[in-house]
């Protein structure tokens, strides 16, 4: 399977939102995922402390061709290998492996690793990061964001972690390129309850608050 960064990277600024889905089965993901793809939505997250996430990544690899897939909570080099096996297009940590990061970079596949300090956020984007991801982004909040970005502005910062629908819109405004959302986007009660529909409907509201920002 082709990994091209550039095609990810017009995908992803299109709708700079990675959808984090996590403890999902396969039959409620392909339709989250058909949902996601409808809504004009292009970049999913399958965590790998989700039960057959590597089968979910190769599957929906091949179902939805136009999405980007990738693979979170990427902690370990062995994780690393069975998410890129499976046809990961990018990749996500909740922390900084010094391994993990070069190894994606050495690969040419877009990483966001997990960093919550100044120090440990710089030190990812000097390993090569694609984007550091902010976790989590809950009690840092937008300010947090701003700040950083005053003396750090070459680093590409991507929020997660009590990112909303309400409060997405800030993000970008502080400077984040992109935003990573869990249970606020993928709402957990709709899915529950087969409303994929009205499912679609949240990601389209959630997509028009930041269409000023978007790149694509």
């Amino acid at each position: 399977m082709s990994n091209s960064t550039t095609l990810f990277w017009d995908k992803f600024n299109s709708a700079p939102i990675v959808g984090i889905i996590r403890g999902q089965s396969l039959e409620s993901v392909l339709k989250i995922a058909e949902a996601y793809e409808s809504a004009g939505l292009t970049t999913l997250e399958i965590t790998m402390n989700t039960a057959g996430a590597a089968e979910m990544i190769s599957t929906l690899r091949s179902k939805f061709p136009e999405l980007n897939i990738g693979a979170g909570t990427v902690c370990n080099l062995s994780e690393l290998r069975e998410a890129i096996d499976a046809g990961a297009q990018f990749i996500v940590t909740p922390i900084i492996d010094e391994t993990v990061i070069e190894h994606a970079v050495d690969e040419n596949i877009p990483i966001f690793p997990g960093a919550f300090s100044p120090t440990e956020i710089y030190k990812a984007w000097s390993l090569g990061a694609s984007a550091v991801k902010v976790f989590p982004a809950t009690n840092l909040g937008v300010e947090f964001i701003k700040d950083v970005l005053g003396p750090l502005d070459q680093v590409k910062l991507l929020p997660t972690g009590g990112v909303s629908r309400s409060n997405i819109k800030s993000f970008f405004e502080a400077g984040a390129i992109g935003v990573g959302m869990g249970s606020s986007l993928i709402d957990k009660k709709l899915v529950e309850a087969g409303d994929f529909e009205g499912l679609k409907k949240h990601f389209i509201s959630v997509k028009a608050e930041i269409q000023n920002f978007v790149k694509g």
